[in-house]
């Protein structure tokens, strides 16, 4: 949505409204609009609410009866802005839905384009985390056969500070098949949809597309296909659009098509952020925006960004010279600092298989002086990571610079064995000292070694 000011909207300050439920609702201020209407901050039973309140042209029986469909859902994922309730007014030839509103700590992803000093928080670390929520929320839609139809940077808000994700205008999110009238966000849209492929439409498939670009313009600052041969473009009309995101796509990174690449001195952010981007991530970008152009089956799949987005996560790193954060590929070599340019000292890493299934996944977490271990790291296959309560933490000898142990913050002890054989029990609140051949027992039948880099 765009923002602006004042109350000169479709519907006036005060205006009084019914909802569905019989409750009242009194418009306080215009906050913003879009292609399909105005969202109004108003006054609820409840509380404070936002409504988005229709153009009448768009205001019809099928829209309606998505609105009805999605509020009988009662979606309860604190992650999304979910239509709560239907608000109409015959007298208006139109209708809405109430919403929880925004808090003010969540701002919009172009926000980072324009280098806003409202998200100047940000870091490597809570970008990451954006990506990862993000990845996970539309994992949970799609797991429960619901495709968003407009993934795109204008319907996921961020907290720069934790990564905490918002999307709103859920409104376009119906089960697979159905019809929401909408197709998307050109630039974001599956090349498919652009060329408007008989027999096409927009669901699941064409989600992972916009996905994947979303997460590009996220950790990129750029699009996936803007590069030399965006630029020489005059006009950037429709017709042009259709052609770079649709007909001809050519990734910027493609490693056989080098014609797209981005151009020096035009296109530096991409270039930059592209060069210090893990391995695991670039992989996925390419395997995308490559193979998946032309054979939707092909795209990553959330799952796979989810685990590639944790492990990177995992793996950041300060840099010993500037202190500035830097993404290491999970279990790679030391890479040059993106700020200082200076090699980054890597630490010890935790080696930890997770689980008692069969599948067992290992996760290499870096031991940096703070670094955290969560109730996700003993997990085979965690639903949502949760960042808020950690069960240890990497802390320093209290005595002894340079030396670290792993603090045991969960409620239950860890069984802990020396490279000498000996064992011990580490109780909640105790350290167990960090060198390299150090085995624990967490819990939960995860298992972890603690690795010399």
């Amino acid at each position: 949505m765009s923002s602006t000011q004042g109350t000169g909207g479709m519907l006036d300050a005060g205006t009084r409204l019914t909802t569905e439920r019989d409750e009242q609702v009194t418009v306080k201020s215009l906050l913003g609009f879009g292609g399909q209407g105005e969202v109004y901050e108003v006054d609820t039973p409840g509380g404070p609410a936002a409504l988005k309140w229709y153009f009448p042209q768009l205001a019809d029986v099928h829209r309606w009866r998505i609105l009805e469909a999605l509020v009988d859902r009662a979606w309860g994922d604190d992650r999304f802005l979910w239509p709560r309730t239907i608000v109409a007014d015959p007298s208006r030839e139109s209708f809405g839905y109430v919403m929880d509103l925004r808090p003010k700590r969540f701002h919009d992803l172009p926000a980072l384009l324009r280098r806003d000093k409202a998200v100047a928080a940000a870091t490597p670390r809570s970008l990451i985390t954006t990506a990862l929520n993000t990845v996970e929320a539309y994992k949970t839609l799609h797991e429960q056969g619901i495709a968003y139809r407009d993934i795109s940077w204008g319907n996921v808000f961020f907290d720069p500070d934790n990564g905490d994700v918002l999307v709103c205008d859920n409104d376009n999110a119906v089960v697979e098949g159905e019809s929401a009238g909408i197709e998307g966000t050109m630039n974001f849209m599956a090349p498919e949809l652009v060329r408007r492929d008989q027999g096409v439409k927009p669901g699941i498939q064409t989600d992972l597309h916009s996905l994947a670009v979303l997460l590009f313009y996220l950790l990129m600052n750029h699009h996936p296909f803007d590069g030399a041969l965006e630029l020489r473009i005059h006009c950037l009309d429709e017709k042009a659009q259709r052609k770079l995101y649709g007909t001809e796509p050519v990734f910027v990174y493609d490693p056989v098509r080098t014609a797209n690449r981005p151009v020096p001195g035009e296109q530096d952010t991409v270039i930059a952020t592209w060069g210090v981007l893990p391995q695991v991530l670039r992989d996925l970008f390419i395997k995308t925006f490559t193979e998946g152009l032309t054979r939707p089956g092909e795209r990553a799949r959330e799952s796979e960004w989810r685990d590639a987005l944790s492990a990177v996560r995992d793996a950041i790193v300060p840099c010993a010279t500037c202190g500035k954060e830097n993404m290491t590929q999970p279990d790679g070599a030391a890479p040059e600092c993106w700020k200082c340019r200076r090699p980054v000292d890597l630490p010890m890493r935790l080696e930890l298989t997770a689980g008692k299934g069969k599948r067992r996944p290992q996760r290499h977490i870096r031991l940096n002086r703070g670094a955290e271990l969560y109730p996700h790291h003993l997990q085979e296959d965690p639903e949502r990571h949760d960042f808020g309560t950690p069960i240890g933490e990497v802390t320093p000898h209290p005595t002894t610079p340079g030396r670290f142990g792993l603090t045991n913050r969960s409620a239950r002890p860890w069984r802990v064995r020396r490279a000498d054989g000996s064992q011990l029990e580490v109780p909640p609140g105790r350290t167990a000292a960090l060198r390299p051949g150090l085995l624990l027992e967490l819990g939960d039948g995860a298992e972890a070694v603690v690795r010399e880099r």
